[in-house]
């Protein structure tokens, strides 16, 4: 687009602070639009680019073509770590296709901010252990610092406690602390304050820790225990306890643990409460070799020292009937011919089913149980669990109701208390055996199609079944017959389907009948039927006529009821009888002159005049009339027929010129009318025409070539010298035809040149360029340069003279005339030219040009 000024306000330069939210308005400005825009923009203001790049920046609309610039808020601006300007390029598309780019420069000023804590104080909260006992020292080091790099204080709050902090930011305990008589914990307000008094506070936590020497020792005694598997979550194996002579007051001080790696137990660190932590499966490893657990429980006291004692403690699991048989896989799938004999085994599920647990009394088991519909025909054994078909399970049989899967369920239960079980899904798939061949519902099919039935068209179906089941696939196809002289087949039938169409036009005057061999096939096994299409008659043939066209002449004083130039229209049609045949001047028949006799009823009728021509009183002023007839087949039909039945028609353009009687006087004018009418009576069945034309009109340009080179063969210029008159040369020609008359010639052979192929001189023409071989009995022409006498005396005589007067050469002319026709040195021949000067002017000389 064009650059224009439509950014009003800027360039510019703003400035906002730092840590501005998001949305905070930073500079405001207008659009100005081209009244010719709609007053509208078709790209409102956008920030392109920037200098540096950020996307601290936007541009919102702030009311009618006002638009401000915007912080985002991410990032989020900050005057210590990020840029301190912005150059912001603004680019903005009226809707006339004007533009225009500017820049806004942002200045990101500096604000006093809080002071912030650094380290650990800062993510988190602080807390610090004192043991009893300690000197006063340095507990922690504070750091902060300030955004802007100001000096900051430090203070502590509650102030009556036995700590200080320094200005460097150290804190300092102020006395040796006695865990049974101080409190065991302090809560210190850290508050760190800038020059301009903004601060920041942060909580610190002192502990003081009880210092403990004294080792625990245990006081339960069990060191076995037996429980069995599959134990919930939570559930206690064992209360282990402990005790410390440091603090018999205080059991929870004691820590319990377990040191040994181990999955299936955990105890409460406080109680020493032994617990199942995990699932604990005896029917698998390593529990299923070893069904033993050992633990090294350990209890410590608080003291820095670890103060703690161990024992060794041994958990003895028992299996129980806790698995239900298994079988893999889940589910069975088998496949079996619809024609299996009873008695087959189908499926051993034996094989494939096992029950885990260890002890074997407990994972013994047996197939009790088989359901689902059409469990009837089959047999389950109860030890080895094999599947026996004992019934049919043909598809056709109507007992089966046609079942092609049979969803079984087979339970599988154990011996042993509580029997647990298992339910698993066979499936049955039976698998159909192609027994039947297919028939077709009649084994012969009649269809009666119109002739004028379109293309593409079905005409009927064929339909074919089998027994089998389910239902087999049948495809048709035919495999015989349909066939006509211009096609291999012009029936289609669809393959699965049966839909017969046509894929040519049918022609009954061709062929009344197709006989078609069909076929059906269950992809095995196939069978056919004849199909034949009898095609019905259809008037569908238009008449044809001759002449197609014709152009006619009549005298304007024919009498009525002349058969015009013996005219006669002979017509015929293929699927109609003559007598059928209507005739219909349906244009151009201007006053109705002209009729047809018969116009209906036969195939021959005569074009009749069937009224006089008038141009004396001027009723009649066409002289030309195109006449357009229609031939019509409707094979008499009633009226109340021809607007079910189909008619066709055929076009015949006849052009009667009307030749004006030389007895009639006619009117006419100073002035005179020249009309040309150019008709075109081309038709695309008289072909023959325009070769015809062509032929003719080759033959005599031919013709008429010929006869002109035949004369210009025998006409030539004859010129010989005429003698002297007053001792002056003269020179006349004259055409051979005749002595007495000075004819102007039509070719004046001006020049000579050499045949570079043959080596023969040809004279030509300069103007034309016609050109003939030079006859050696001719004089040779005067050469182009003749002396100035010469020239100027033959320039002085007149065109015509006598032909005993004819102008001799003088020895001067006779010299030039020996001159060679080309000289050294030209470019080209030199042209001799012979001009010839209108009968006013006289007749000169001919004069040489080059």
């Amino acid at each position: 687009g064009r650059r224009t000024q439509l950014l009003k306000g800027l360039p510019a330069t703003a400035s906002v602070e730092e840590n501005a939210a998001s949305g905070v308005s930073v500079y405001t400005f207008n659009v100005t639009v081209s009244p010719l825009s709609s007053e509208g923009v078709a790209i409102p203001p956008t920030i392109v680019n920037s200098n540096p790049l950020t996307d601290a920046f936007d541009i919102e609309p702030n009311g009618h073509l006002e638009y401000r610039v915007v912080t985002t808020g991410n990032p989020v601006l900050d005057y210590e770590t990020m840029p301190k300007s912005f150059d912001l390029q603004i680019f903005v598309e009226d809707r006339a296709g004007r533009t225009d780019l500017n820049i806004l420069t942002v200045q990101v000023t500096d604000e006093n901010e809080h002071p912030v804590f650094r380290g650990n104080l800062a993510i988190q909260a602080v807390a610090i252990y004192i043991l009893e006992g300690t000197p006063p020292e340095c507990i922690y080091q504070v750091e902060a610092a300030d955004p802007e790099n100001a000096q900051l204080k430090y203070s502590l709050q509650p102030a009556p406690v036995p700590f200080l902090v320094l200005e460097s930011g150290a804190i300092f305990s102020t006395k040796k602390f006695d865990y049974e008589k101080d409190p065991h914990r302090y809560f210190l307000n850290i508050t760190v304050t800038d020059p301009g008094g903004l601060n920041s506070t942060k909580t610190v936590t002192v502990n003081i820790i009880n210092i403990d020497d004294e080792r625990p020792y245990f006081t339960t005694k069990q060191r076995i225990y037996r429980i069995p598997e599959e134990q919930s979550p939570g559930t206690l194996v064992a209360n282990i306890t402990a005790q410390d002579p440091d603090d018999e007051d205080s059991p929870s001080r004691l820590f319990y643990s377990i040191q040994s790696s181990n999955r299936y137990f955990s105890i409460n660190p406080r109680t020493g409460a032994l617990q199942v932590a995990g699932r604990i499966d005896r029917d698998a490893r390593p529990l299923r070799l070893h069904p033993s657990v050992s633990l090294s429980v350990r209890v410590e006291d608080s003291a820095p020292s670890a103060h703690g004692s161990e024992i060794h403690i041994t958990v003895i699991i028992d299996d129980v009937n806790d698995n239900a048989p298994r079988c893999n896989p889940s589910a069975f799938r088998r496949e079996a011919n619809e024609n299996t004999t009873a008695g087959t085994v189908l499926l051993g599920l034996g094989n494939y089913c096992v029950d885990t647990d260890v002890d074997p009394a407990n994972n013994r088991f047996n197939f009790t149980g088989l359901s689902g519909f059409g469990s009837n025909n089959f047999a389950l054994e109860s030890t080895f669990g094999r599947l026996v078909l004992n019934g049919s399970v043909d598809l056709e049989n109507p007992a089966n109701l046609r079942v092609e899967v049979y969803s079984l369920t087979v339970r599988v239960q154990d011996i042993a208390h509580p029997d647990y079980s298992s339910k698993y899904p066979s499936l049955l798939q039976i698998k159909p055996v192609n027994d039947f061949f297919p028939v077709f519902s009649t084994f012969s099919y009649e269809f009666n199609v119109s002739e004028i039935t379109k293309v593409g068209s079905s005409i009927g179906s064929v339909n074919a079944r089998d027994k089998d089941w389910p239902p087999s696939v049948i495809t048709y196809s035919i495999v015989a017959g349909g066939g006509t002289r211009d096609y291999t087949n012009i029936f289609w039938i669809n393959p699965n389907k049966g839909d017969v169409k046509i894929l040519a036009r049918l022609d009954y005057e061709t062929t009344q009948k197709h006989i078609l061999i069909v076929q059906a096939s269950d992809q095995e096994k196939t069978a056919t039927a004849s199909v034949t299409v009898s095609v019905l008659e259809v008037n569908d043939e238009a008449p044809v006529c001759s002449p197609t066209f014709s152009a006619l002449q009549v005298p304007a004083s024919l009498a009525v009821g002349t058969n015009i130039n013996g005219f006669r229209l002979e017509c015929g049609d293929r699927d109609s009888d003559p007598r059928s045949l209507r005739y219909c001047i349906s244009g151009g028949n201007v006053n109705n002159h002209f009729t047809f006799s018969p116009r209906a009823g036969s195939n021959s009728s005569r074009l009749i005049l069937a009224s006089r021509f008038d141009y004396k009183s001027g009723l009649d002023t066409t002289w030309v009339y195109r006449l357009h007839i229609h031939v019509t087949d409707d094979n008499l039909l009633s009226a109340r027929d021809r607007a079910t039945h189909l008619t066709t028609t055929g076009t015949v353009i006849l052009t009667i010129r009307v030749i004006p009687d030389p007895t009639t006087a006619v009117t006419t004018t100073p002035a005179f009318t020249l009309v040309t009418e150019r008709e075109n009576l081309y038709s695309s069945s008289a072909w023959y025409v325009p070769f015809v034309v062509t032929l003719g009109s080759s033959l005599l340009l031919g013709l008429l070539g010929y006869l002109l080179l035949l004369l210009a063969t025998r006409l030539g210029p004859c010129c010989p010298p005429a003698g002297k008159a007053h001792g002056v040369p003269r020179i006349h020609c004259s055409s051979c035809l005749s002595p007495q008359t000075m004819t102007k010639l039509n070719t004046v052979f001006d020049g000579e040149a050499t045949d570079p192929v043959s080596g023969r001189v040809y004279e030509f023409n300069w103007r034309s360029g016609a050109r003939r071989w030079r006859q050696s009995q001719q004089p040779p022409e005067l050469p182009s340069r003749l002396p100035p006498s010469a020239r100027g005396t033959a320039e002085a005589l007149p065109r015509e003279q006598p032909a005993e007067k004819r102008t001799e050469l003088t020895a001067e002319t006779r010299a030039a005339a020996k001159l060679p026709a080309e000289m050294p040195g030209q470019g080209g021949l030199g042209l001799p030219k012979h001009r010839e000067e209108s009968e006013d002017r006289g007749f000169s000389a001919p004069q040489g040009r080059h």
